[in-house]
């Protein structure tokens, strides 16, 4: 059985202004087990562990490379173009 991985940059926070930790690389695992609701919480949960792990790499090419050496098979998501509009305050008070 082959494990499966996903290659792409994270987007930014919607809590923060900043573009901080947008700029690495992700690989995280794809899930194996099917989630299942606890009986006693009705928590969602699964026997597998492996999405929880996420390893960070500074460019797309070494997060490519980890995956083939230890023979995952990888998707890699490009990262959308963020469009930046500049905004001066007078915009606000435009009719």
């Amino acid at each position: 059985m082959s494990v499966a991985v996903r290659i792409f940059r994270p987007s930014k926070n919607a809590m923060q202004s900043g573009r901080g930790r947008t700029h690495q690389w992700m690989v995280q695992f794809e899930r194996d087990a099917p989630q299942v609701a606890d009986p006693l919480m009705g928590w969602m949960g699964s026997r597998d562990t492996r999405p929880q792990v996420r390893l960070l790499f500074e460019t797309r090419e070494e997060a490519i490379a980890y995956a083939e050496r230890n023979g995952y098979a990888y998707t890699l998501q490009e990262p959308h173009a963020a469009a930046v509009r500049p905004k001066s305050y007078a915009e606000n008070f435009r009719a």
